[in-house]
């Protein structure tokens, strides 16, 4: 995860969403970008790919990303985290290959995701799990 630096000024602001400078700091080369919208209150889960890294950010409204770590040979094989990003905490977030992922619209009227992919879109490299395959309660707001 990186977070973004936003630029205020009298007119508004500026965030930079991708950069190749920020290669050598293990942000992966872009290949496919696309954008994604999702209505306020719905979860798009669950998912992995087997090949490629997506990298997005959130430039519309806020997410809840979660993240479970699948790959047998990491330190952190079946751990779950949520991370938070959006207008106010504008992050580049990078999934690997074998973590599963998906995220929820916190914020009305909707969530626009804007993803940098490592290559082109491959259906073949697309699993899809059932949003309530794990951690049905993980989507439920919490306060505290």
């Amino acid at each position: 995860m990186r977070d973004l630096t936003v630029h205020l000024d009298g007119r508004g602001s500026l965030t930079e969403l991708w950069s190749a400078n920020w290669l050598p700091q293990g942000i992966v080369r872009t290949e496919h970008a696309y954008q994604s919208v999702t209505e306020y209150g719905v979860v798009k889960c669950w998912h992995l790919h087997a090949v490629h890294t997506d990298q997005f950010v959130i430039t519309r409204g806020k997410a809840q990303v979660s993240l479970v770590d699948l790959r047998h040979d990491s330190p952190t094989f079946r751990h779950v985290n949520a991370l938070f990003a959006g207008f106010d905490r504008p992050r580049l977030i990078q999934i690997p290959p074998g973590v599963m992922h998906g995220w929820k619209a916190l914020l009305p009227p909707e969530l626009i995701v804007t993803n940098f992919q490592s290559h082109p879109y491959d259906p073949a490299d697309e699993f899809k799990f059932a949003w309530n395959c794990v951690l049905e309660d993980l989507w439920e707001p919490r306060n505290g």
